[in-house]
């Protein structure tokens, strides 16, 4: 510790030099956080899903139907202890800057698949009494300041004209995954207007058993092999990863982008620390002169990589972490539940601690090496 005076000395000589440095660390540590953060809680989203449900969709693409009919006959699949559906509305509200998913949904069957959405008893009932009312999430709620009781009208996109709901509860998810910025209401208020045009967009399906899983899918889907709608069956973690199957493979991009600004940014610091070792050959010399071994004389240069390394990783890692709370980012949306995790920080500081050593190594080695009596012959 009694060289810190002597380190820090050295990092204000060129000011300017040295916050560049470590706003460029900074900076690629955000990014790398940032980026795995996104494929973290893609993945987090699929792991949190219920091995007891399977999800059945039209085997062509997601978008297209499913017939009415076969409810019942997928209630009647050896396992199946209970069948709902759901159907993706599409619509807009205000000007349309905001995204949130809309369900129309079978409500009394839906809620009673998902327990993992808490709302309290009077609300749960006069949302399942009211034909024209919507379950919101209550991180909705606080983005428009909606509240119980409230009338709310969204723009049709996929079924057009003004849709006007009445608020009637409010839900709160036990896991931050499951998101609470869902717009539900009830499938029967849909299909009143569009009855040629509406039908189930997938069902969902508890079963009694998820050893049984495999054998259910492959039941259901045979069964419906040679129909006019054959169907395509998974549990619901696969439907959750197929979402982001949708993007692309976004845990290699992300990881590849990551990766890509961390080298780039290793490069930088390791300039900067190889053009401030130029500058002070001389200095070097005299240190070596007066005691320093070459041990010391390298260590300090290590000592120096670390300080901007670890203080750039301190400022990225921390804003990445504060970048949800401070945005609201996380609160549903496209990635509900997007937090910074302790592995991703770790993992962070993993790479500061690579980038210490890879930026600092040469430039310590070649001050730890440096002739003493040939550095004193050069002017500066």
């Amino acid at each position: 510790m009694k060289f810190l005076p002597l380190v820090i000395a050295n990092l204000k000589r060129h000011k300017l030099r040295t916050i560049l440095t470590i706003c460029s660390v900074a900076l690629a540590l955000f990014l790398f956080a940032s980026l795995r953060t996104v494929t973290t809680t893609l993945s987090a989203g699929s792991e949190v899903s219920s091995a007891q449900r399977v999800i059945v969709q039209n085997s062509t693409a997601f978008v297209i139907p499913l017939p009415m009919s076969y409810a019942n006959r997928l209630s009647s699949v050896p396992h199946v202890q209970s069948v709902t559906w759901a159907n993706w509305f599409g619509g807009k509200y205000g000007d349309g800057k905001k995204f949130f998913a809309q369900f129309a949904i079978d409500p009394a069957t839906y809620l009673g698949m998902y327990p993992e959405y808490q709302i309290p008893e009077d609300q749960k009932q006069a949302f399942l009494k009211e034909r024209a009312s919507a379950l919101i999430g209550e991180g909705l709620a606080r983005s428009f300041g909606w509240k119980v009781g409230d009338n709310v009208t969204l723009q049709g996109t996929i079924f057009p004209g003004d849709w006007t709901f009445t608020i009637r509860g409010i839900y709160h998810p036990t896991l931050k995954e499951y998101g609470d910025d869902q717009f539900m209401f009830h499938y029967d208020y849909l299909y009143e207007k569009y009855p040629d045009r509406v039908t189930p967009g997938w069902y969902i399906l508890k079963i009694d058993d998820p050893a049984a899983a495999p054998a259910v899918m492959k039941t259901i889907d045979d069964q419906f092999r040679n129909s006019n709608a054959p169907t395509k069956t998974g549990t619901e973690k696969a439907f959750a990863a197929g979402f982001a199957s949708m993007w692309g493979n976004v845990k290699l991009l992300m990881s590849t982008i990551g990766m890509a600004v961390v080298f780039a940014i290793l490069l930088v610091t390791a300039n900067a620390m190889m053009m401030n070792q130029r500058e002070r050959t001389s200095e070097v010399a005299v240190m070596k002169t007066v005691g320093f071994s070459d041990r010391r004389v390298f260590g300090l240069v290590i000592i120096e990589a670390a300080v901007i390394s670890l203080t750039g990783s301190v400022l990225g890692l921390g804003a990445a972490t504060l970048l949800p709370i401070v945005t609201g980012f996380g609160e549903g949306g496209f990635l509900p539940g997007f937090h910074v995790t302790g592995g991703t920080l770790v993992i962070g500081a993993t790479v500061a601690l690579l980038l210490t050593v890879a930026s600092g190594i040469f430039p310590a080695w070649q001050a730890a090496k440096l002739p003493v009596v040939q550095a004193l012959r050069r002017v500066e």
